[in-house]
């Protein structure tokens, strides 16, 4: 795929300037800028300290050292013999500007409930603000991502004063002898934290992790996590890092764990009558026909909507060849009607234009516009999945770029994702592994755009396969006893800390980087009474360490 090797080379292109880019836009401060003119007006980027970046191999060799000190001390009887080695548990570091509401959070918050701190110690870098309190309180009806994060972890520590300082939080990070660094940014900083941390190696392994969905680029990134219907092995060419290849599907998300979310049902509440108010939870897409009072664009007294197609991603993953394909099959599934999202809202006039221009000209050609729709923006995150369930019959996902927050709002939804699985790029093969593990391979398109639409418009018309792949995947998220593999982020994390402690042992034996496949053995799925008592381990164990923390300050004139 020439375009995917062109992404690669592209990203290698910005992972060979990223850490020359942050000193140079460190360079420009006040006072380095004041010297430059006294200088004679010459302006030099910075140069970067002598120990920098830190030594993998120096790093080993403390780590390898500290146990082989631990082991001897063991073998004459100075320790015990169930005390820890120095790299256990394994010190973690999740680093981001995103410790906020951002969708990374919301999928992925609830990972942090069920790490074993026998394995694992979790720390969090986070260069970003805290939400404001008003926004907290109101638009998220007091759910705080970020504090629930606070309180499942064992260290969070806020560096917003290394926002624009790479270097600085290089050090800090090395200081803590953090083993293992994820990336939970990538590229995507959006401006809340400086580039070229990474290519400092403030740690030994470094791993990137969901937000970014493609390679690095960067000889500095060891291994992404993926799975091998996302990265099969053939496609490795198209990467830098080696894979970490999870089980069951490598996107993290949480909605089965979150109180707010509701598992959805296979009957719809019916609404008081025609013409009153939209409810969440309440009526059929049918009836509630993307909020319009037209939906068709004509009378309705003797027709109404038969399907409802979605898409919920913003503009910029729409282009030409999809939008395309959605108005062929607009024009195969009689009454139909799609739903979007006014993201932005200055977009739609442009929009509708190119429906207009790209419309077969048959009879219904000159009214397809009145059968596209615009919901507007909605803030709250748990308001915005349900409309996935009251709105949607089935989701028409993006390509080559898929929905991937809006994807997973989409399933849990009970709503079918048709998606096109024909591409090598990571970001548009999401989906089709998502649709593997729930076992709706039927929404697979695997030979490509025509495959598509044949899928589409069999699902608006066949109302007995829509209504069978639909139970499916209802089914899936009211699963309990065990959970559903999609939906159980136990067994996520499981997997998830396995795969780091496989990274860590290979570091410290000295072997060569390869790739990592996380096999289930026996497993068989979260039981409700073991979310209980996973969490009260965590709990108990950051207690424990709060109180020696506690016992450590009080005491430490005498240590």
């Amino acid at each position: 795929n020439d375009d995917a090797i062109l992404k690669r080379y592209s990203s290698e292109s910005m992972a060979s300037l990223d850490e020359l880019r942050a000193r140079a836009e460190r360079g420009i401060l006040l006072e380095q800028h004041q010297q430059q003119q006294r200088d004679g007006g010459k302006r030099s980027i910075p140069e970067l300290p002598d120990d920098l970046p830190f030594s993998v191999l120096e790093m080993r060799d403390k780590f390898v050292k500290k146990n082989e000190v631990y082991k001897a001390m063991k073998k004459f009887g100075l320790l015990g013999s169930s005390a820890p080695l120095p790299s256990a548990p394994i010190k973690v570091g999740f680093v981001a500007s995103g410790f906020n509401t951002k969708a990374v959070l919301y999928l992925s918050h609830d990972m942090f409930r069920f790490f074993d701190p026998d394995i694992v110690e979790i720390h969090i870098f986070s260069t970003g603000q805290p939400d404001r309190p008003h926004f907290i309180e109101g638009t998220m009806r007091g759910v705080d991502w970020r504090q629930r994060v606070m309180d499942n972890v064992d260290y969070f520590h806020d560096v917003q004063e290394y926002r624009g300082d790479h270097i600085g939080l290089a050090r800090y990070i090395h200081d803590l002898q953090i083993h293992i660094l994820i990336e939970w940014d990538g590229y995507a900083r959006q401006g809340e934290r400086a580039g070229g941390l990474m290519a400092l190696r403030p740690a030994p392994i470094q791993i990137l992790h969901q937000e970014f969905l493609m390679t690095s680029g960067a000889q500095y990134i060891d291994y992404i996590i993926t799975d091998k219907n996302v990265s099969p092995l053939h496609l490795e060419g198209l990467y830098t890092e080696k894979f970490l290849w999870l089980p069951n599907h490598f996107f993290s998300k949480g909605h089965a764990m979150q109180k707010e979310l509701y598992p959805p049902q296979l009957e719809y509440k019916p609404k008081a009558g025609k013409g009153s108010e939209f409810e969440l939870g309440v009526g059929s897409p049918q009836e509630n026909a993307c909020l319009s009072s037209n939906p068709l664009g004509r009378d309705m007294d003797d027709e109404q909507v038969s399907f409802v197609y979605c898409n919920f991603n913003k503009f910029l993953k729409h282009n030409p060849e999809t939008v395309r394909s959605w108005i062929r099959i607009l024009e195969q599934v009689p009454n139909s009607i799609l739903c979007l999202l006014e993201n932005p809202v200055e977009g739609i006039p442009n929009l509708r234009k190119f429906v207009t221009e790209a419309s077969s000209g048959g009879d219904d050609s000159a009214d397809l516009n009145d059968r596209i729709h615009f919901l507007p923006w909605e803030n709250n995150p748990f308001d915005h999945q349900r409309r996935s369930y009251s709105l949607c019959n089935a989701m028409l996902d993006s390509y080559p770029y898929n929905g991937h927050t809006t994807a997973q709002d989409a399933l849990y939804a009970g709503v079918p994702l048709i998606t096109r699985s024909d591409g090598d790029d990571m970001s548009s093969r999401v989906s089709t592994s998502a649709n593997i593990v729930l076992g709706l391979e039927e929404m697979n398109a695997y030979r490509g755009i025509e495959e598509y639409e044949t899928i589409a418009i069999r699902l608006g018309t066949d109302k007995d396969w829509f209504a069978s792949i639909r139970t499916k995947l209802i089914e899936t998220c009211q699963q309990k006893n065990p959970m559903h593999p999609y939906w159980d982020v136990p067994r996520y994390v499981n997997n998830f800390q396995n795969g780091l402690k496989a990274t860590w042992d290979n570091f410290l034996a000295g072997n060569e980087i390869g790739h990592v496949e996380v096999k289930e053995e026996g497993e068989q799925g979260t039981m409700e009474i073991e979310i209980v008592a996973r969490e009260e381990k965590r709990q108990i164990a950051k207690d424990g360490r709060e109180q020696n923390t506690t016992r450590g300050n009080e005491h430490g004139d005498e240590l």
